[in-house]
């Protein structure tokens, strides 16, 4: 099945182990082929994986990118059992994750591990609403 990627001016693509950077004008590519392609913009760095969430995304990135989980399986192990022991509202999503690791399907589950984070990120923000809460009760988020 072939991949049209459209690419921006400056754009750059991770194509199996090789980066690719656009030129001066919007271009579109077609891609044939099994290597993995990866958008700069979806690309997290592993300076950006400051959170529980991130660091099993990273990892889940490495395996998607180097196409195989064997090397990175075993960090990958402990860090989904970290995160649902701090987070056990996690599990659905990291069930998920797991069944495409195990089958292969490295980029689904990519594209899980993103849905991690957002869902981390919704669990950190309701967090920072709870500490806005009145302490007599009130909930409305308003000062006291």
């Amino acid at each position: 099945m072939t991949l049209k990627v459209e690419l921006k001016p400056g754009e750059r693509i991770v194509i199996g182990r090789s980066v690719v950077t656009n030129g001066a004008t919007r271009t579109a590519l077609l891609i044939d082929g099994q290597d993995p392609v990866l958008r700069e913009r979806d690309i997290l760095q592993e300076s950006e994986a400051d959170t529980p969430a991130k660091r099993i995304c990273y990892a889940v990135q490495m395996m998607y990118l180097a196409g195989s989980a064997d090397a990175v399986l075993p960090i990958y192990t402990k860090l989904t059992r970290d995160a649902l022991r701090a987070a056990p509202s996690m599990l659905e999503i990291v069930e998920r994750m797991n069944n495409c690791v195990l089958t292969g399907a490295l980029y689904k589950a990519f594209r899980e591990a993103r849905s991690l984070v957002a869902y981390e990120k919704s669990i950190f923000e309701h967090a920072a609403r709870g500490e806005r809460l009145r302490t007599d009760g009130a909930n409305d988020g308003e000062p006291a």
